[in-house]
């Protein structure tokens, strides 16, 4: 059977979703890895050095937040 996409990237599987949240840290890391485009463009951010040239770069700290904030969703979203 086709797997289901939305634009065309294959959709997670729930039964990654139901592995992460029942503990498993490859399903976990699997998830993570799926969003990590979509909160790296969150977190992308125009800086400038002090010469005033704009430089574009990837704000960890927060990158870090949302990751952890998806993790929290997973773990207490299901029960």
């Amino acid at each position: 059977m086709k797997q289901p996409t939305f634009n065309g990237k294959e959709l997670l599987p729930l039964s990654v979703m139901e592995a992460a949240h029942a503990g498993d840290a490859m399903a976990m890391e699997r998830v993570l890895r799926y969003y990590e485009g979509y909160i790296n463009k969150l977190c992308t951010r125009t800086l400038y050095d002090s010469n005033g040239f704009p430089y574009v770069c990837v704000d960890e700290y927060m990158k870090r937040r949302l990751e952890i904030k998806l993790i929290h969703s997973i773990v207490v979203a299901l029960e």
